[in-house]
């Protein structure tokens, strides 16, 4: 059992005080500008994949650029719960969160985070399905059904994290107010409740837990068979191809479910490498995956030349 020490119920806090990333003093203006450049380069990078999505023909009637399309609108999302808040730190301005503000926080990051995280998996279907299934692939994977998966995984998510947020913050806060992190995150809020939190700390572990374990399992059993069907295709080009497809969407799983396992399932720990960590997953991976996309997805870099291309016949026309 936890219990913050010196506290009186009868006190109730209005605000959070976020301390973000530990740093020298004479590197908060060099850190304020790559984290905000990180930014910038983040949301042009996926709008890019987002509009190349959208503008090309070829790629918005295939279930699998619908899904790359979401991952990046979601990737522009979750950045912007994170990133600006995380900037601050590295401003004069106050670092004060409100209670309400901290309590969206907590939520935007877990919907979003969770959401991303049946999407890699409803990615790997996808992929499972266009190599094991390639015959019945149109009629298993279609748009409609690729829309009712991506819906199915918005309401997952967004259930995923209203309980979150309300396991959270239904505790009392009394002070102290001060979140040793750059976000509100769950293992950093719960260490200033006013109550016992070892529930809390157990279902953070199960619920997250069974959640991202559950979905990496299932990726992984999906690239099993995958590896297995591209093996026995006869042609060195067909494999290329097929590995191709594969080799960016598994780069982006790696990058997005090794530091989130070292994070909660280790909810209790309080090693300032976790902090790296976390900025890791939350504000560099989604600088990535427009990265690895272009430049491991041959269909996609064909759609941007396509595009380019396009936009420069239509200038030498005028």
């Amino acid at each position: 059992m936890r219990r913050n020490r010196n506290t009186s119920l009868d006190a109730v806090v209005t605000d959070f005080l976020l301390l973000g990333l530990a740093h020298p003093p004479n590197l908060r203006t060099f850190l304020f500008l790559v984290f905000f450049l990180i930014y910038i380069l983040t949301q042009l990078g996926n709008l890019l994949i987002l509009l190349t999505v959208w503008a090309d023909p070829k790629l918005h009637a295939r279930p699998m650029y619908i899904l790359l399309g979401v991952l990046s609108f979601l990737d522009m999302w979750l950045s912007s719960v994170i990133v600006p808040r995380l900037i601050l730190n590295f401003t004069p301005a106050s670092k004060a969160i409100p209670f309400g503000g901290c309590v969206a926080q907590l939520y935007f990051f877990h919907f979003l985070g969770s959401t991303q995280c049946f999407l890699y998996t409803l990615m790997a279907y996808d992929r499972y399905l266009a190599i094991c299934k390639p015959l019945r692939y149109p009629v298993l994977m279609n748009g409609k059904l690729c829309t009712v998966l991506v819906a199915g995984a918005w309401v997952a998510g967004s259930i995923h994290g209203s309980i979150q947020a309300t396991l959270t913050f239904r505790l009392p806060y009394c002070g102290p107010n001060q979140i040793d992190y750059f976000i509100c995150d769950i293992p950093a809020v719960l260490r200033l409740a006013c109550a016992d939190t070892t529930i809390n700390e157990l279902v953070t572990f199960v619920d997250i837990g069974v959640v991202a374990a559950s979905c990496f399992m299932l990726i992984l059993l999906s690239y099993a068979n995958i590896v297995h069907a591209i093996l026995k295709i006869r042609t060195a080009d067909g494999r290329k191809r097929a590995f191709s497809t594969c080799g960016s969407h598994l780069t982006v799983v790696t990058v997005y479910y090794v530091p989130c396992i070292f994070i909660y399932l280790r909810a209790g720990s309080k090693s300032p490498f976790d902090g790296a960590v976390a900025v890791f997953y939350t504000v560099v991976t989604p600088l990535l995956n427009p990265l690895i996309y272009t430049l491991r997805n041959q269909e996609v870099k064909s759609a941007l030349k396509r595009l380019t291309a396009g936009r420069r016949d239509v200038g030498g026309d005028k």
